[in-house]
Order: structure tokens, then sequence, then C-alpha cells
């Protein structure tokens, strides 16, 4: 799975995903940007069988995705479920969030402009990913691409220790990341009232 804000990199990474045999799942611009450089994508929504909705606050919160990211792989029962509701594996998670601090950082900012780039289904992934950090490889940030790459044409996969390491980052992005959107609503002087009008 690759959906990221920050796609800087990323031309490189899925070509050699893709190379290594690696079936990729995306969204929107993320799946542009690597179609348009000869990536083979399967969109998030053809792998769910539901279209993204809502204006987009709704793509990959569904259960395909998410039980494929937090099913155990060594645990019989998660195995036997994922059969019976066809549930696939998800195996590496590619996610940035969308730029929260960029976008309240403009100039006249509104409160309805905060709150649609205050991130969902990424973080939900990352921390999905990342609770799982024995199955799943979690990247966050591109400078993590080259490692990760080379471990898994080294053998196959990555290692339990860089999944462990890359596992923590996540949390202390999606720390700090909650922390900013608190931080910004709890200082902006709004009448939220009027937001809803």
């Amino acid at each position: 799975m690759i959906s990221l804000t920050d796609k800087s990199g990323i031309e490189n990474f899925a070509k050699e995903l893709q190379a290594l045999g690696v079936e990729i799942l995306s969204t929107g611009g993320t799946a542009k940007k690597m179609r348009d450089h000869g990536i083979q994508v399967k969109d998030v929504a053809e792998f769910t069988g539901f279209p993204e909705m809502l204006d987009g606050r709704v793509k990959t919160l569904h259960p395909l995705v998410h039980g494929g990211i937090l099913a155990q792989r060594n645990n019989p029962a998660h195995l036997d479920q994922m059969q019976k509701h066809g549930l696939k594996p998800i195996d590496l998670v590619a996610v940035n969030l969308y730029a929260f601090d960029k976008a309240v950082a403009e100039p006249g900012c509104t409160l309805a402009h905060a709150i649609e780039n205050i991130d969902i289904g990424g973080p939900t992934m990352l921390r999905a990913a990342a609770k799982n950090f024995h199955d799943i490889t979690v990247l966050v940030d591109p400078a993590d691409y080259a490692a990760v790459l080379a471990e898994i044409r080294e053998t196959g996969n990555t290692t339990l220790k860089t999944r462990f390491r890359l596992a923590v980052k996540v949390f202390q992005l999606t720390s700090g990341y909650d922390t900013a959107i608190a931080a910004w609503l709890g200082r902006v002087d709004v009448e939220v009232d009027s937001y809803f009008s």
C-alpha cells in the first residue's frame, strides 16, 4: 500500500518494488504519479470494491485494507478468518500524512480548511501497520526507502529489527501530528458555530 502526500523518491521505490514482483495498491494522486512513470498500480477502490467517497474522506477505511494489515501471519485463527472473508495480506505500507502544519500556516487559514487537512485514513493505516510490525514493514520517510529495498533484495523481506525501528518512527510521527492538531485547534480564535452554518 502506497499513499503519499510527499511523493519524493516514489518513482524509483515503486519501480524497484514492481521489479521484485510486488503488487502495488494506491490511491488518487499517488496512483496517478506512479502510472505516469509506467508503474502498474491497483486502485484501492478496485481492491475493496468500494469507490472513494465523501469528497475523498473515505478511501482506505475498509476491512479488506485493515484486515490485510492487522492480520497476524503466525496466528492460525487470523489466517482462517482471512481465508473465510477473502482478505489478502498487505505486507508493506508506505504512507505519509496530509500536511496539516503547512495548511494552517497559510495566511487566513479557516477552521474548515484546517479540518479538511486532518488526515484520518493515513494515521489509521500507519498505526495498524506499526502495531503489527512483526509482519508489516511501515514507511513514513523517503529516506528509509533505499535501506528497505536493499533488505528485500537480499532476503525477500525486511528484518524484524528494521520493522520495529520503522514502527517506532510511525508512533513518533502520529504523536507529533496529533499534538500539532490539538495545539492549533486549542489556540485558534474562531466561532465554532459558524463552521457548521
